[in-house]
């Protein structure tokens, strides 16, 4: 009879195990189908006393959100290990994340703010598309400056017009920055011959002369760009005052930033232009102490997240709540108010 009781007990005691690794920690979420709780796949919160797992979407393995996300991770889980436990995905990047986490996958993504609002609003990179409202921001980590090249007989956006202008890949991110950077400078595609090309291909296009100018998007200084400047002099066409405003009161996302001289070889002067910002989502139903806990290791552990990647360097509470045109996370949004950046 009492080995009939200890089996029964024992036979419990692991159902209970079962149900909790199942449960997501979810509540409350908002979207487009995916915001019920077990669509999220977190475990339970700081509270239970075990660590929350989390999946967090970035990019390719050689990419810059891959490698800052991985040491953010490692530092958080060191740190964190009996709060946290992050696990970074490799991915197609920022569209392919927003959907990923939509849909449930990831609880955790690093996107561009600009293709995050797309998502929020079906807009633009999500026109036809239903709002995608289940997830909210977490915090801006690093700048992903807009950055015109021009050949050295150009030397404004405006002139622009009747050129040959690579404006990145058809359908990209980069593609509706151009769109709107023009825009703002009355300019649209019908006055440019467009061309469609990645930052690589921009860069020979540009040494051959079979365009004049490219934008490129991507943090300061850009591989493709740096290794252009060693064999070819260029500009980098600023972005005035007068239409930088006229750009942040039609896209909130941008941010206004400055790409100091020396970056490259060929120009000495610091240019002022926008960046959109690589910026940390998450699910709606992550719970809020759990969100809180990871927005504040983030700040608090910033020199460690720094030691590992250069863009750890730019980990702030001022930035990081700049750019942002979706609302925050209600844990991120807590940490924020109690440190006075928001």
């Amino acid at each position: 009879m009492k080995k009939f009781l200890s089996l029964i007990l024992a036979l419990v005691m692991v159902a209970s195990l079962l149900a909790g690794c199942g449960n997501s920690g979810g509540g409350g979420g908002s979207g487009s189908g995916s915001g019920s709780a077990s669509g999220s796949g977190a475990s339970s919160g700081p509270v239970s006393g075990t660590p929350t797992s989390l999946s967090m979407a970035t990019g390719g393995t050689s990419g810059t959100y891959y490698g800052f996300s991985g040491v953010l991770a490692q530092v958080l889980n060191e740190k964190l290990g009996g709060v946290l436990d992050i696990a970074v995905v490799s991915t197609g990047a920022s569209k392919a994340n927003i959907q990923l986490v939509d849909a449930g996958e990831n609880q955790l993504a690093i996107v561009q703010n600009d293709v995050m609002y797309y998502a929020y609003t079906g807009t633009d990179m999500f026109d036809g598309e239903e709002a995608c409202t289940s997830f909210s921001a977490v915090a801006s980590c690093y700048p992903e400056e807009v950055q015109v090249i021009a050949n050295s007989s150009i030397t404004s956006i405006d002139q622009l017009k009747g050129k040959k202008v690579s404006v990145g890949d058809a359908g990209s991110g980069v593609e509706f920055n151009a769109r709107q950077i023009l825009a703002a400078y009355g300019l649209s595609f019908d006055d440019i011959t467009v061309n469609n090309q990645s930052f690589a291909d921009s860069a020979d296009s540009l040494k051959n002369g079979t365009i004049d100018a490219a934008f490129v998007t991507a943090g300061a200084p850009t591989t493709a760009v740096t290794e252009l400047s060693s064999t070819y002099s260029f500009n980098v066409l600023p972005i005035d005052g007068e239409h930088l405003a006229a750009l942040q009161k039609d896209y909130g996302f941008y941010t206004a930033v400055t790409i100091p001289g020396g970056t490259y070889s060929c120009v000495a002067d610091d240019v002022q232009t926008v960046a959109v910002m690589a910026t940390i989502v998450a699910r709606n139903d992550v719970p809020e102490d759990v969100i809180y806990e990871f927005t504040k290791g983030l700040f608090e552990y910033q020199s460690d997240i720094a030691a590992g990647h250069s863009k750890g360097e730019l980990l702030n509470t001022e930035t990081a709540v700049s750019g942002i045109s979706i609302p925050f996370h209600a844990g991120a949004e807590k940490y924020y108010k109690e440190v006075g950046a928001m």
